[in-house]
């Protein structure tokens, strides 16, 4: 598990490891980490959600040893 930004703010640190059930998804997993954090709940709003460096939705199944990535929104010009 890898923050970004505000997200990185929220949870306190830059990255972690995550031990899911299998058949883990992002949803289960931002489950997992606003109960870790509850800083991110709000947080998790506006951010997207990348899978080996892929983005996904929150459906995506994870794999053992997948890098997850919280990428806050991107402004400016």
């Amino acid at each position: 598990m890898r923050y970004f930004a505000a997200a990185r703010e929220a949870a306190g640190m830059t990255s972690e490891q995550v031990e899911l059930e299998d058949g883990g998804t992002v949803a289960s997993l931002l489950r997992e980490l606003t109960t870790r954090h509850p800083a991110l709940a709000d947080a998790t709003r506006t951010l997207r959600f990348a899978v080996d460096e892929d983005f996904v939705d929150t459906e995506a199944l994870l794999r053992d040893g997948a890098e997850v990535a919280l990428i806050p929104p991107v402004g400016g010009g």
